[in-house]
Formats: C-alpha cells, structure tokens, sequence
C-alpha cells in the first residue's frame, strides 16, 4: 500500500496504521501486540481513544490474519445487515405501497419512496460525522452504539400508522444507526490487514451480496404471512446479531515500547502521552489537498445519481411489465449472486493493481452500470432483464469492493477514516435525490422507462472524471520528487561547503604553526 506523496501525506510522517487496544482474550498472539487482560486492559482502552499515537512511536504492523478474520466476518455481517435491507428494499417498497396507499394519492410512488431514498442516503450522510466519533472513541464503541440505536429506529418503525413518520423511525433514526455501525467495520479493517486488504474486502463487501440473494425471498414470505410491522420486527433479530458483532472490533497495541508499559502497569504514562499529545482535528479538511482524492470525492458522488434507482423501483416496474411473471424477487437474486462474485473477484484484482490504478476498475464498473440501467426498460422479456441483472451486479460489486482500498492509497492509513467518511457523506446527496425523482416521473409519466434512461448517465460522467485521478497522482508525485531532488542537492552543498571552511580552517592554523 502506497502512501500518498502529497503534502499532506508527507507532513503524517511514516505511521501507517492507527494505535489501538488489546487483542481479545483467548485469541492466538497477534505479530507485534499481545493479549492484555485485568487492569491493563483499562489502560490499554486509553491508547483507543487517541488514534494518532505519540511522536517516534512505532506503528502497528497488520498482523494479515488471527483475530482479524473473527473482525472479517463480523464486518461481513455488518455489511449484509446494513446493505442487504438496503438492496432488497424493493420488496419492502411494494408492501409499503399495499400498506399505506390509496387510490385517491396520485404521488402516492413518490411518497413511498423517499422512506428508502432517506434511509441510504442518511447512511451516506453520517459518515463525516462517523468518523470523527470512530477517531475519538474508537471502531468498537461506534459500531456497539450505532447498531443500539438501529435496532430502536427499526423496532419503532413496526408502530407507524401512515407513511410519514417512517421518514424519521425508518429514514432517519434506523439509517443513523446503521451509519455507525457500517462505517467502522471499514476502518478497523486496514488495522488487521494490508497485503491481504483487497481481498478482505470483497470478502466483507460480499456479505451484502448474500443478503441481497436471501432477504428478497425472505421478505416476500413475511409480509404476505405476517404483514409489513411483524416483518420489521422480525428484521430487528439481524440489529441486534449487529450490536453483538461490534464487540469483536477489538484494536491492536499501538507499539511494542507502549504495550511493555502497559504490562509494567505504567498507567500514569499512557494518561500522561494522552493528556499532552497534540490534539486532533475533528475535521481534517487538509485530505482534499490531496488534488487525486478531491477529484475522486467529487467524481464518485456525480455517478450516483442514479445508482440507487433500480434497487428502489425495480420491482415495481417488474409489477408493471411483467404483470403474469411469478418470483419477480429472482432479479434481485441476480443482482446478489453476482455483485457477491464482483466483489471477491475485483477485490483479488486489485491486490495486484498497483497504486491508484484501482480507480481504472472502478471507472469500467460505472459505464457497465449506466448501460445496463438504460437497458433495463429495453428488456420486453424476462430473461432478457435477468442477464441484464447479472451484469450489473457484477460490476456494482467491483465498485463497492475496491472503495476502502483506493482510499488507502490517495490518503493513507491515518486519514483513512475520515476520508472515507468525507465521500459517504458526499455520497448522500444523489442517492437520497435520485430515487424519488423517477417516483415523479414515474407518477407523471406512467412508466418508469424516462427514469431508467436518465439513471444511466450520470454513472458514464463520473466515470469519465475519475480517469484523471492516476494522472493528477502521478504528476503530484514528480512534482514532490523533483523537490526532494533539489533540497537534497541543497543539503549535499551546505555539506561539501562547510567540510572546504573546515579544510580552510585547518590548512591556515598549519600554515600559522609553519610560519
């Protein structure tokens, strides 16, 4: 993993990961930390709370596996939970529109969907906020808090009586929720893994894929037996499965010199490094002078316009089209089955893409995307619109696999968090927007076939910026070498300058002497 070159980056120093606490009791002895229990562990907590650890502090290596693959599959569970209601909201769309509508209410589609629209976009729109919590208090209490407070928004939204106050208990409260406890499963993974990272990720990112091929039938089943409330309140099981996950999120010794304090119950110098280290920015702006990741920031939030549109509208326009279609569901199977194979495949590809070359897979992974949104209301048979699901499944894995990585490479570790949570944030805007405005046109026109068109342009555009992020990277990098070159040059000057003075010195008291 390379660090950026820029300024920002060089002025971080050389700590590649952030410093955190103990390794969980009964797990085997990770590379450079060690298993802390008893009263350590309390002190150790304090090294959780401060990410940036004390100057000369040596930073944690990756240990590449142990108890990271137990962080793995708890992120993985995260990231279905989460993801997973999120993808096969279709389903929940339709049973939303049987529940509250009405005949009379001709925006009734509009209404209905911007329970969703909020809810993904609220997730997105957290994250800034996210991570300045997960910097301040650590990967493990974020996500602890966060799945506790989605499992209150999920279990009050079983109470409504109109669509409306969804808008808050569904949209707002339950996406919170899921916003801090998604946004850390992303973070503690570059703490556990580096040579493996694009490989862990797919992995974790599949988990949503998984979700994505279950939950679709596993709703359906539930809201024709049950109802939607009873549905909702099934759903909370997965939430608090969630709260116990975020446990596991157990950070790393930041150093071996610290964790030998530890041990030797030296508590008063952990307070005393907490109480007088700098204090950290809790927005640090400085990452968007990073010109590739500021082009990535904007580039990313302008193809997802309309990438959320076919989760929220497509069963519905599969209720429209294909009216005497059974299992209308297996679509979004499709799409589950093979975003789940994008992602580990392109998440293996971009361990061997070096730098940020990754971006390039993401670039192929949004025209994929727009073109098949606009195919979608081309397809006048069943089977065509399945192959059509495959494909963008596929490539929406590839976005979402190689996300976390790329950051690593424009900002590095340390900035990490925040980076991340910058683009969510950004992210929030075109998501939210996207899916309510086909609602509209689909109110006013009749069918969804404008709305599908118009979703598949943005994707082209912002893949389009995105293919100047490596040249803008690499012309950085030069301009940085060529600076370094030349204050070297300066340095070696100073030094051949001051060796002549001495030379002089010593050469004129000899010829003193002489004389």
């Amino acid at each position: 993993m390379v660090r950026s070159q820029e300024e920002p980056a060089a002025a971080r120093g050389t700590s590649e990961a952030q410093p955190a606490g103990p390794a969980p009791l009964g797990a085997a002895p990770l590379p450079g930390s060690g298993p802390l229990d008893g009263p350590e562990a309390v002190a150790a907590e304090k090294v959780e709370v401060e990410l940036v650890g004390p100057a000369g502090a040596e930073p944690p290596e990756p240990p590449e596996g142990g108890w990271g693959w137990v962080v793995m599959l708890a992120a993985m569970w995260c990231n279905g939970s989460v993801f997973g209601f999120q993808n096969a909201c279709g389903v929940l769309f339709v049973s939303m529109l049987k529940t509250f509508g009405s005949k009379d209410d001709d925006k009734m589609v509009f209404k209905t969907a911007w329970v969703n629209s909020l809810s993904m976009g609220m997730i997105f729109f957290c994250c800034p906020i996210v991570s300045v919590f997960t910097d301040m208090f650590g990967c493990r209490k974020t996500a602890v808090v966060g799945a506790a407070v989605g499992f209150v928004g999920l279990m009050s939204s079983s109470f409504v009586s109109s669509i409306e106050p969804l808008y808050l208990t569904y949209g707002i409260i339950f996406a919170c929720g899921c916003s801090f406890a998604y946004q850390p499963s992303l973070v503690i993974l570059g703490h556990y893994f580096k040579k493996r990272l694009g490989l862990v990720n797919g992995i974790v990112t599949a988990g949503s894929s998984i979700f994505t091929i279950l939950l679709p039938f596993l709703l359906r089943v539930l809201t024709d037996s049950m109802g939607l409330f009873h549905t909702l309140r099934a759903l909370c099981v997965f939430m608090f499965v969630l709260f116990l996950a975020g446990f596991t999120y157990r950070p790393l010794a930041s150093s071996t010199k610290e964790k030998e304090g530890t041990k030797g119950g030296n508590r008063a110098a952990l307070f005393s490094r907490r109480k007088f280290s700098p204090p950290k920015k809790i927005f640090n702006f400085a990452i968007f002078r990073v010109t590739a990741y500021a082009v990535w920031a904007i580039g990313i939030p302008l193809a997802l316009f309309g990438y959320f549109v076919p989760y929220v509208h497509l069963m519905k326009h599969m209720n429209d089209r294909f009216q005497d279609e059974k299992n209308k569901e297996v679509v979004l199977m499709c799409i589950g089955i093979t975003s789940g194979v994008g992602r580990l495949l392109f998440g293996r590809i971009a361990d061997y893409v070096p730098g940020v070359k990754k971006v390039y897979l993401q670039v192929l992974s949004f025209f994929f995307i727009g073109l098949m949104s606009m195919m979608i209301p081309l397809c006048s048979i069943f089977g065509a619109l399945i192959a059509v699901c495959l494909i963008m499944g596929l490539f929406d894995g590839c976005f979402i696999s190689i996300m976390a990585p790329i950051a690593f490479e424009l900002v590095g570790a340390q900035d990490v968090s925040q980076a991340i949570g910058f683009l969510l944030g950004f992210m929030s805007i075109p998501m939210t927007v996207g899916p309510p405005i086909a609602g509209l046109l689909r109110d006013k026109l009749g069918s969804y076939d404008v709305a599908f068109y118009l979703a598949g342009i943005p994707p082209i555009i912002g893949g389009v910026v995105l293919c100047f992020i490596p040249w803008l990277h690499i012309k950085k990098q030069r301009e940085i070498s060529k600076t370094a070159g030349e204050e070297k040059m300066e340095k070696m000057l100073e030094n051949q300058n001051s060796l002549l003075s001495s030379s002089s010195g010593i050469f004129k008291k000899e010829s003193d002497s002489v004389i």
